[in-house]
């Protein structure tokens, strides 16, 4: 790495075939702005701002690429009906100089199935705490459908206008659960050693990458580490994230850490709003939070770039690009990612708390974020996600 000319964050940068602005990403997260699984003005005007406020890439988060893989019933899912929302959104952001992406993915044992009225499914059988609830073990029917919903749904962003996709292969989503010997105890083709938990996340990407070509960007997000004991953790991903590489259908990979399932603070880092997620909840399940919520939602220390010392060991990995997540706020957090050798960086919670922050960055490098990582925008993916410390109130991703 030290022969390398370290790239300038705030310039131009090549994805793929997409030229960005920047080489700073927003980061997909839920805007439960999407009523009867289509685009609202809301949504719209969500991505239109992270366009005016300077960021390279907006993520729209998530788009389900079949009706059973959403995590509530009103989440986006990708089929024709939903296009011409979804060109009204890709138009916006580039009349701002903004490109797009569309996180596509299958929720899996994270699904809402009482939301959605179809079985969750994942790769065994088991119990969810999505409830609770029994999700199913995924037929290889299953898994072909999906796989093929996929293709599907990156023919849908082409049309729309996006100038990349996302696959979701983190989180313990469906594609996640495979890779987790935690989650995953079949005993077929798709069970037991890691190649064959990994055939999943490997044939998607052949079948993402065959359905886009060279016409938009592939990206996907892959975790290092579940954070669930027994799960998939960053030696397994060292050696996925290879697999991916040689196979050479994605244009990039985005890391992250945690499991939606069975940790989802992991990710997150920084203090855990029990108070603000039992006040959303229905009655019975706020008084399982005020019981029992300290168990399951975790409080970690935040610290700048937290992903940092994980993702060295992919980075040392492979040679293709990475997306470094994580506790990136300002622009020195920026730049050591950029010396450590990753081509993008991401963010989500800062730009929620400012959506504007890549501008006055730009203007003033030491500009700082006034996020303080309260993990209060967590609980507003129930009704519209926003900074609640944001005025005005600031929707978020």
């Amino acid at each position: 790495m030290t022969d390398r000319q370290i790239p300038d964050v705030l310039a131009p940068a090549r994805l793929g075939p997409v030229t960005l602005r920047n080489r700073v990403i927003k980061s997909a997260t839920f805007e439960h702005m999407a009523p009867g699984a289509l685009v609202s003005e809301d949504l719209i005007d969500f991505h239109r701002s992270l366009a005016v406020g300077g960021v390279g890439l907006t993520t729209v988060a998530y788009c389900a690429v079949a009706p059973e893989g959403r995590t509530e019933a009103d989440q986006l899912w990708m089929r024709d009906e939903a296009v011409p929302g979804l060109r009204r959104l890709t138009d916006a952001v580039h009349e701002h100089g903004g490109a797009v992406s569309a996180q596509i993915g299958h929720a899996g044992p994270v699904a809402n199935g009482k939301s959605n009225g179809l079985p969750a499914l994942s790769a065994s059988r088991r119990v969810t705490p999505m409830g609770p609830r029994i999700t199913h073990a995924a037929t290889l029917a299953d898994i072909a459908r999906i796989r093929e919903a996929h293709g599907n749904a990156t023919r849908h962003a082409i049309e729309s206008g996006f100038d990349a996709v996302e696959i979701h292969f983190g989180h313990n989503y469906f594609a996640s659960s495979f890779l987790s010997p935690l989650l995953n105890k079949r005993t077929d083709s798709h069970g037991g050693s890691l190649r064959n938990r990994a055939r999943v996340v490997r044939e998607t990407a052949a079948e993402v990458r065959a359905a886009a070509g060279d016409r938009i960007a592939v990206l996907a997000k892959l975790n290092m580490d579940d954070g669930v004991p027994g799960g998939f953790w960053l030696d397994e991903a060292i050696q996925v994230a290879q697999w991916l590489e040689e196979d050479g259908n994605l244009d990039a990979i985005e890391l992250t850490i945690g499991s939606s399932l069975l940790n989802p603070m992991y990710l997150f880092k920084g203090d855990a709003p029990l108070a603000e997620f039992g006040a959303v909840m229905p009655p019975l399940m706020r008084f399982g939070v005020k019981l029992a919520g300290k168990y399951f939602l975790h409080s970690y220390p935040y610290e700048d770039l937290f992903m940092l010392e994980a993702a060295r060991q992919i980075r040392a990995s492979v040679n293709m690009p990475l997306v470094l997540l994580g506790g990136i706020t300002g622009k020195a957090a920026m730049d050591t990612a950029m010396a450590e050798g990753f081509e993008f960086v991401a963010m989500a919670r800062a730009l929620l708390r400012e959506p504007d922050l890549i501008n006055r960055i730009t203007a003033d490098h030491a500009a700082k974020s006034l996020c303080i990582h309260c993990n209060k925008c967590m609980p507003t993916i129930f009704y519209g996600t926003h900074c609640p410390l944001a005025t005005p109130k600031v929707a978020a991703n």
